[in-house]
């Protein structure tokens, strides 16, 4: 399996599909035989996921060779760890208002000598104890990928400022919550957000990191992956089953 980071590492494009709401090792199987998707993103923000769900999830996953990573709430460094611990092979931090708080979670994130993250290694990234304490920290540090969403107005003042942390790497637009702290809600092609948009990507130009975006149209996705976007985010579990629905709906519309 390739990796989100390791996709990252060679600028390959990595798309990925949102599971929370209906969030089912099913559904992720679904999408690996569909094909297509590198990376499924599991919403611990908005949805509250067992770790028990996560373990499944994310191995279902991998069976399909696809990675994940796991949005979250940065509030407990505990919940960071044991994303990893489930399974995940990453992280993505919501709602970061600053540099500052960004920093906390990268230290949440990784061992010492780069931060201060709990030592335990009886979870999947550690092979259930069967992998050396030494040779655990030194891998999970180098391989596990470390997003930062970029959606507040703070956050993005700071862009500049987060795209230049060591141990992050990718700052992600959620161009929802962005247009609502610009004070734009739902505009999604006001000037105001697209000058924020490329804000970020100019940043993590300038500090050789990577963006990614959930876009609000293909138009919208070209013009990312135009200003140098590596990560889009256009299906979800939500998305997904309405589309379905309303397709079966105009397919047999007679009868309803």
């Amino acid at each position: 399996m390739e990796t989100v980071k390791q996709r990252l590492q060679r600028d390959a494009m990595v798309m990925v599909c949102g599971i929370g709401r209906v969030c089912h090792h099913n559904i992720v199987q679904m999408l690996g035989m569909q094909g297509g998707i590198d990376a499924i993103w599991f919403d611990q923000e908005h949805a509250g996921l067992s770790f028990e769900t996560l373990e499944i999830g994310t191995m279902a996953a991998r069976a399909h060779g696809m990675d994940s990573f796991v949005r979250l709430a940065p509030t407990d460094y505990a919940v960071i760890t044991r994303c990893y611990e489930a399974g995940a092979g990453g992280i993505m931090a919501a709602q970061i208002e600053s540099a500052e708080q960004a920093e906390q979670v990268v230290q949440w994130s990784k061992f010492y000598p780069r931060g201060h993250r709990g030592l335990n290694g009886g979870g999947f990234d550690g092979r259930f104890g069967n992998t050396p304490a030494a040779e655990f920290c030194e891998r999970a540090n180098r391989e596990l990928f470390i997003a930062i969403q970029i959606e507040t107005a703070g956050a993005l003042e700071q862009c500049d400022e987060i795209a230049a942390i060591d141990g992050v790497d990718l700052l992600f637009v959620g161009p929802a919550d962005l247009s609502q702290n610009l004070g734009i809600t739902g505009q999604f092609d006001h000037p105001r957000l697209q000058e924020g948009i490329d804000r970020v990507a100019a940043a993590c130009k300038k500090h050789g990191k990577h963006w990614g975006i959930v876009p609000t149209s293909p138009e919208s996705a070209d013009r990312c992956v135009e200003n140098g976007c590596k990560m889009l985010v256009p299906l979800a579990d939500v998305k997904i089953l309405n589309a379905g629905i309303r397709a079966n709906k105009e397919a047999y519309g007679k009868y309803f």
